[in-house]
């Protein structure tokens, strides 16, 4: 199907120069346009919000869960991703980016929560604002049971360690979910997880044979 270009110019409107689209909207409606629905993803929602919110630096971990969103970080220009080797370092680069000035976010999976429960006490010593995205392993069909012990973990875990947690299933409410964990995080100075339910990502099943109906 033919997809419209959209240009990054500026539009005249009653008088005065509007400026053009940036380049992560242009991406967004490129998105749109391709898939055919006319309706974005809601990674496409989470990266808006990042937007919305001068988030300057984002931190990661490869995840499948988190992929599109991660690939939409790396190509905007106003966004530093950076690559961890494990997920406690982004604790610490998260108080160095406030420190500097600048807003952040970490994406991780709940199988990694526990190597950040030691250093996630840095938040409240410190007392600067922490946004975290995990997606979520070990509910909703998960095949791997490995995953179930700290799937399950992860809320009680973080709790403990003072962090709010705002969950969400639904893909309409991703937007409104993640906007309100930054306004809690950035300007409530609260360490805020967003936890992206199994349900919401999808069932994952990496060829397992399925279930017959």
């Amino acid at each position: 199907m033919a997809v419209r270009v959209v240009k990054d110019e500026p539009m005249v409107a009653a008088g005065r120069v509007v400026p053009g689209p940036g380049p992560w909207q242009i991406a967004l409606a490129h998105r749109q346009t391709s898939d055919g629905t006319g309706m974005s993803d809601w990674r496409d929602d989470i990266f808006a919000v990042f937007q919305d919110h001068d988030i300057k630096q984002v931190y990661h971990v490869p995840d499948a869960g988190h992929s599109r969103l991660i690939e939409a970080c790396q190509k905007s220009n106003s966004i530093r991703t950076l690559a961890l080797t494990t997920e406690e370092e982004g604790i610490a680069v998260a108080a160095g980016a406030w420190l500097g000035g600048q807003r952040s976010a970490m994406l991780m999976q709940s199988s990694g929560v526990g190597n950040t429960i030691n250093m996630m006490g840095l938040t409240k010593t410190l007392r600067f604002p922490f946004l975290t995205l995990i997606t979520m392993r070990g509910d909703y069909g998960e095949f791997n049971s490995w995953q179930y012990p700290m799937g399950r973990a992860t809320p009680a875990v973080l709790e403990a360690m003072g962090v709010l947690l705002y969950p969400v299933d639904k893909a309409d409410e991703v937007k409104a979910t993640v906007d309100a964990a930054a306004r809690s995080a950035f300007n409530g100075g609260q360490a805020v997880a967003v936890l992206l339910r199994q349900k919401l990502i999808g069932i994952k099943d990496f060829g397992k044979k399925k279930a017959r109906s």
